[in-house]
């Protein structure tokens, strides 16, 4: 096996596994919006017109990502998308364990406050940093296997 093959098999997972993250995600968040604005809104970060608009959208953006990793169409914009995304929810949930609030973030449906002391930032954080790798790995390297864009792509381009 050549390394161009090694690495499409290495990246496969990664567009899967990202893929997976997000439509889980998503289709959570859309499944109870009540409680994706709740979740949004422990933040306290955003203006309450702005809560709104962020727990309305995070669903059916966190969906479309996923569907587009899913049959690997767009594969590094998404990745770099999804790596932007992944950024504002640690800083997101750091900001929150700075300040001191006890929140749960709401990354899997659910959020909002708990009670001192079931907090899990350094869980969240970490899970969200590997997440973040997976990106990277595909800003970096998007070709993998059984996307549609490497059947789309030109002969002798991908």
């Amino acid at each position: 096996m050549n390394r161009t093959a090694a690495l499409d098999i290495v990246g496969t997972p990664a567009r899967l596994g990202l893929a997976a993250v997000w439509l889980i995600s998503g289709t959570l968040k859309a499944l109870d919006p009540d409680q994706t604005y709740v979740a949004v809104r422990a933040y306290d970060v955003l203006p309450r017109g702005s809560i709104d608009i962020v727990a309305g959208v995070l669903p059916w953006l966190e969906l479309v990502l996923g569907v587009l990793l899913l049959v690997g169409f767009g594969t590094r914009a998404v990745a770099i998308l999804s790596a932007l995304l992944l950024l504002a929810f640690i800083a997101g949930v750091s900001q929150a364990w700075a300040r001191g609030l006890s929140i749960d973030c709401g990354c899997f449906g659910g959020g909002g406050a708990v009670e001192p002391g079931k907090t899990a930032y350094v869980q969240e954080l970490l899970r969200d940093t590997g997440f973040l790798l997976l990106a990277a790995w595909l800003i970096v390297r998007p070709r993998t296997l059984f996307a549609l864009e490497s059947r789309l792509a030109p002969a002798g381009r991908t």
